[in-house]
């Protein structure tokens, strides 16, 4: 994959898990919301299990978020599409179904 298809994978990646992020955190604010209702509520545990799910999914875009910064990252110094573990080529199918890709389908199927 080129340099600047990878960039443009990165980037668009990026704007879609921030979007993702900003809708989970919201919907995390109005279950903590729902949580201190007081009211008829039938199971006070419901907005406690919202929660956490929400909570769940914002850290992990948050990872997510992280493991694109460190593809740019590889991009600015020209260690892009290697194997972060042993320096292989990562092959350009698995980049473009994963631009963040950091190891190659072997070294990911035998991390411990």
């Amino acid at each position: 994959m080129d340099e600047d298809e990878a960039r443009s994978r990165v980037r668009a990646e990026r704007a879609e898990v921030r979007r993702l992020l900003g809708a989970t955190e919201a919907a995390g604010q109005q279950d903590r919301e729902a949580e201190n209702e007081t009211g008829d509520v039938s199971d006070r545990a419901q907005p406690l299990a919202a929660q956490g799910m929400d909570d769940a999914l914002a850290e992990g875009l948050r990872e997510r978020l992280a493991a694109l910064d460190r593809a740019e990252q590889r991009l600015d110094n020209g260690t892009f599409g290697r194997s972060i573990r042993s320096g292989l080529p990562i092959p350009d199918e698995r980049l473009e179904a994963d631009p963040a890709a950091e190891l190659t389908v072997e070294e990911a199927n035998a991390r411990p």
